[in-house]
């Protein structure tokens, strides 16, 4: 019997082993699991083969002959009372007319020998060949019947079977066997939640079309037992109810589910539930990408145990080739050809913890374990160097604008180079290729018809001799009301609007408010590239990887209504328009700058074209924060299609939320935040940076760095827990076994260390391979602290003391251990790569190992086998000092208090007289005072408790004293403080 199924699927076995049934042999293989969205089936089917053997095993043999006597055209399907998977196979069957043989059998019954649990339901075919998950017989049934699977529903059946299903089991569980509905609501609120909002956004009846599809069948099969409970409160969903009530008013839906529930409702699956193990959700998303996940305890089958144990015995047998980066890179036949930008930094601004983690650090990480991966990969990014901003930081350093931009991009490329930043080539877009290309896009979008002209109202600043560029005005958000709006978007509620509708706008530059004239400039007709750009999203967003906010961002524009983008500005330093009417005038920021991925890459190689006009060979990756993403999404897009010039569009669009400074934003000219010019000088190396800012990175939602987390992140996860149990496996190889790896006989304990690990590497891969950067660093810190627990149990510093079987169980261990290490050099080395090497060099690990063992779906495998001798094993990681942590947060918090403290600090240095207390009365102003005064106390009760240095604590004192006198003054009282009587004694 040959056994082909889906490699991660919960329902099928992950192992190549035989048995015999009746001289009846049985291979059971694994096929490789298809791409995400891909393929015609993502379950598992089971093919029957047969050659003479003797008898040994046990299997029902009613299967085995019941399979010899179909015959072409026929089909039997076997089901199992009170089983809550078999609903959405009766509906399949029902809905698509399809005639077949239905027998019910005990719970007991095997149909597939070596399955840890019954599987049912199984669907067995003319061919002889058995479908035993339910996902794939009801997407068989539905193929057979005409419809085809989908992009979309394939992604809505994955998400079924991998997230949601976990979370129902889990429920039913609560439900029928405990009576916890409030617990069990609580457990579905998160699939719920996100079936609820991807249903609220759908113009269309049903999951995937104005049609039910076997999507629609699978989830409202799965969901039925629970939403028809009547004690069973999942909460308003109105998008989910009535989404729900149309599927189940279908007669085929209702016929199954009375069928397996009998009226009972959950009480019919008792039995069933008894017998199955209590699940625990696990990593629980959307069927779009979402970026939460949630730790789960994965339970091992024998199955798993025993394969990972054959293949990580295995050992080095057949290592792929480690291959060296020749440049120039370019796309290959037969590979998978990944282009992958950053977005590009402006050169003017020295970029903070935030810049880097949203973009650079981000695209980095994926960067380097795409090349683990075998990829072939290239990350470009640059400096953006044109604009407004440019001159003026030109005219207050006395430089030229390229001087500046000299300056400035050797910064950048520095920081980078201390964040390990691994580009293949970092660029810049002052160039003569930036100006070609440029310039060839636009006339090839002006003869095609897609520029228009116009004369806009511009801001333009007396004051300063010029118009203003939007990133130089700030006002009043006419949408949302943010006072910190800027003149092309606002930040909080995340719309474009043009400066002159700014409420109350102010010059950033000399702060005096502008004026309103006007000027012709071209305009990019986006309404009429609109539906081009709808179908192209379409297909992107369905088959790429978007991350939520970048889909949700890039809908709203398209909600809205798109309208022409103005592609010029008066400006002197950027890219000319060749146009002889606008020769004054040069290309707008977010026209040009996008342009500046292929210039950079034209720059880094003259065949850029096969890069760039290669859609049919390459993926592009594209990273950023989320408020770049409609100038990538749409803007840029938009140019490119407007070309008509075969131009490779985003195919994976990646945008983080933002990273905040404890509670604050970044500000140089407050000097709040870490910097990446300062990271360096802190003593912390590049990588803890590294690790800390990629653990909070801000997927889902903002977040916010804090030195004490990072300080406790790297005490307790890299000191106590990542290098704690590295340092101890090689120690234990140097200390008790004279540096070479000891001989390792596995039982039981270490076969199911090797399983959790090689479960914990498959999860990095599919989480990595969904860029899912901060849930893949978890499964590291998982596989460390499967190890650290493996050793504790096991004691091998105390076996090695004893007989020759303990001697021998204790290298064992040793050699588990270190193994597990040298797994774990290879997935750190996309997040820390300096300790990686570390920890090879220590090793002595060879370079294969690290490429083979993240090739495929990932295998864990003995890399070091006994006799292998380690190098000089040392800590990998420093203690991060609660002194040291607080010199540092003072260093970098600003300074205080802000600019009210310091205004109010002048304005009492003149001392008013008692006639001028009653004149200076300011209601509004004691308001303000009183909570500065609040504040300031605060500050200098704060350092009295930290014990700080005592000029420290006067100098805020006075300012404390002063902030009271003119509060005084506000409140019309005397500030003078009257005297003090002498205390008794």
């Amino acid at each position: 019997m040959l056994c082909s199924g889906l490699t991660g699927n919960c329902r099928c076995i992950r192992a190549l082993f035989q048995v015999s049934v009746n001289r009846t042999a049985l291979e059971l293989k694994l096929s490789e699991r298809p791409p995400f969205g891909g393929g015609a089936g993502l379950f598992g089917r089971c093919h029957v083969t047969e050659k003479s053997q003797p008898e040994s095993g046990y299997i029902s043999r009613r299967f085995i002959q019941e399979r010899r006597e179909v015959t072409e055209g026929q089909m039997k399907l076997y089901i199992t009372d009170g089983n809550p998977h078999c609903i959405k196979v009766l509906a399949s069957l029902e809905l698509n007319g399809v005639k077949c043989d239905i027998e019910a059998v005990s719970h007991e019954e095997k149909a597939v020998v070596h399955f840890s649990h019954p599987l049912f339901p199984v669907l067995l075919l003319p061919d002889g060949q058995h479908l035993f998950s339910p996902n794939s017989i009801c997407q068989y049934l539905f193929d057979i019947s005409g419809q085809k699977a989908t992009d979309a529903t394939n992604q809505w059946l994955e998400w079924e079977a991998t997230n949601l299903q976990p979370a129902v089991l889990q429920s039913l569980h609560m439900v029928a066997l405990q009576g916890k509905r409030v617990e069990a609501a609580a457990v579905m609120k998160e699939p719920l939640n996100w079936l609820e909002q991807s249903l609220s956004k759908k113009n269309t009846p049903f999951l995937a079309a104005e049609a039910v599809s076997v999507a629609d069948v699978v989830l409202w099969a799965a969901l039925y037992p629970l939403l028809s409970d009547s004690g069973f409160d999942a909460g308003e969903l109105r998008s989910v109810r009535g989404w729900f009530e149309r599927v189940g008013g279908l007669e085929a839906c209702q016929t199954a589910a009375q069928r397996v529930l009998q009226g009972k409702g959950v009480e019919a699956l008792k039995t069933f539930l008894q017998k199955q193990p209590a699940t625990q959700t696990q990593r629980r998303d959307s069927p779009t990408n979402a970026n939460e996940a949630e730790d789960g305890e994965h339970v091992m089958t024998m199955e798993e145990i025993e394969e990972a144990a054959q293949v990580w015995s295995e050992g080095l047998k057949s290592s792929p080739a480690v291959t060296e980066r020749k440049h120039p890179i370019l796309p290959q036949e037969g590979k998978r050809n990944v282009l992958l930008t950053s977005a590009l930094p402006y050169v003017n601004n020295v970029p903070h913890l935030g810049n880097i983690i949203g973009c650079v650090l981000s695209a980095d990480v994926f960067a380097r374990y795409g090349r683990l991966r075998g990829w072939n990969l290239l990350f470009i990014c640059g400096t953006d160097e044109y604009g407004t901003a440019t001159e003026n930081k030109a005219r207050e350093e006395g430089l030229t604008p390229q001087e500046i931009c000299d300056k400035y991009h050797a910064v950048h490329a520095d920081i980078y180079q201390w964040f390990q930043i691994d580009f293949d080539f970092f660029g810049r877009t002052t160039t003569e290729q930036q100006t070609e290309i440029a310039q060839d896009i636009f006339w090839r979008l002006h003869e095609r018809g897609f520029l228009l002209e116009d004369t806009v109202e511009q801001l333009r600043c007396d004051s300063c001799q010029r118009f203003l560029a939007d990133r130089f005005v700030e006002g009043e958000c006419p949408h949302c009301r943010y006072p910190e709006a800027r003149g092309d978007q606002c930040d909080k509620c995340g719309r474009l609007i043009n400066a002159v509708e700014l409420r109350n706008p102010q010059c950033k530059v000399c702060k005096e408010t502008p004026v309103i004239r006007s000027s012709k400039h071209l305009f990019l007709d986006l309404p009429k590239l609109e539906d081009e750009l709808e179908q192209w999203l379409d297909k992107s967003t369905g088959s790429g990887d978007w991350t939520t906010n970048a889909r949700h961002i890039t809908r709203s524009w398209l909600r809205d209504g798109l309208k022409p983008r103005c592609i010029t500005r008066d400006l002197r330093w950027g890219t000319p328009v060749p146009h002889e009417e606008y020769k004054e005038k040069v290309f707008y920021v977010w026209f040009d700058a996008p342009i500046g991925y292929l210039s950079i890459t034209a720059n880094y190689t003259d065949q850029w074209e096969k890069w760039w006009k290669n859609p049919q060979q390459v993926e592009l990756y594209n990273f950023m924060a989320k408020d770049n993403v409609p100038f990538h999404s749409v803007v840029f897009p938009c140019s490119l299609l407007g070309a008509q010039d075969n131009y490779t569009l985003v195919n994976h669009l990646i945008a983080t939320e933002y990273l905040n400074y404890e509670d604050t934003k970044f500000s140089k000219s407050r000097g709040v935040g870490v910097f990446g010019d300062m990271a360096k000088d802190t003593g912390i190396p590049s990588d803890v940076w590294r690790f800390y800012l990629l653990y909070l990175r801000p997927e889902g939602q903002d977040s916010a760095f804090s030195w004490s987390d990072m300080a406790l992140k790297n005490n307790s996860e890299l000191l106590n827990n990542l290098g704690n149990f590295i340092n101890r496996a090689g120690m234990f190889v140097s200390k008790f076994f004279d540096g070479c790896v000891p001989e390792m006989l596995l039982n039981e304990d270490d076969k199911r260390l090797i399983a959790q690990v090689r479960w914990e590497l498959k999860q990095y891969i599919q989480l990595l391979d969904k860029v899912r950067i901060r849930d893949a660093l978890k499964c590291i810190l998982n596989i460390s602290r499967h190890g650290n627990q493996y050793i504790q149990v096991n004691e091998p510093w105390k076996k090695i003391k004893g007989g020759d079987g303990d001697r021998q169980r204790a290298g064992t261990v040793t050699g588990v251990s270190v193994n597990v290490a040298c797994l774990l050099s290879a997935v750190l080395e996309p997040y820390m790569p300096s300790v990686s090497h570390t920890i090879r060099q220590q090793l002595q690990a060879p370079p294969t190992s690290v490429s083979t063992m993240l090739q495929n779906t990932g295998i864990f495998i003995c890399t070091l086998p006994a006799g292998h001798r380690i190098g000089t094993v040392s800590p990998l990681f420093q203690k991060l000092e609660i002194e040291q942590i607080e010199v540092l947060r003072k260093r970098f918090g600003g300074q205080q208090p802000e600019e009210e403290s310091a205004k109010a600090k002048t304005r009492v240095e003149t001392k008013p007289s008692a006639a001028a207390v009653n004149v200076n009365a300011v209601p509004e102003r004691a308001k303000q005072l009183t909570a500065l005064v609040a504040e300031q106390g605060n500050k200098v009760r704060g350092l009295k408790a930290q014990k700080a240095e005592k000029s420290v604590i006067d100098k805020e004192v006075e300012t404390l004293l002063d902030l009271k006198k003119q509060l005084s003054l506000a409140e019309c009282k005397n500030p003078e403080p009257a005297a003090q009587k002498g205390k008794k004694k």
